[in-house]
């Protein structure tokens, strides 16, 4: 196998690490975001029109729309 080869490879595995750390990161986000959510006080979720049981949709789309 060539120089050619190793530099590909190495460019994919670049490419697969950057991925899997922007997926854990985002994954990291949205754990914290749901959390927050679902921790809000009733009175204070209610006031800001929200629901404590839609935490996990909430925070889907917080960190990934």
């Amino acid at each position: 196998m060539g120089l050619g080869f190793q530099m590909y490879v190495s460019e994919k595995m670049k490419i697969l690490i950057k991925k899997l750390k922007t997926a854990l990161h985002n994954h990291a986000r949205y754990i914290a975001t749901r959390n927050e959510i679902a921790r809000l006080p009733l009175d204070v979720a209610l006031d800001l029109g929200l629901s404590r049981g839609d935490a996990n949709e909430i925070a889907r789309k917080a960190v990934w729309n």
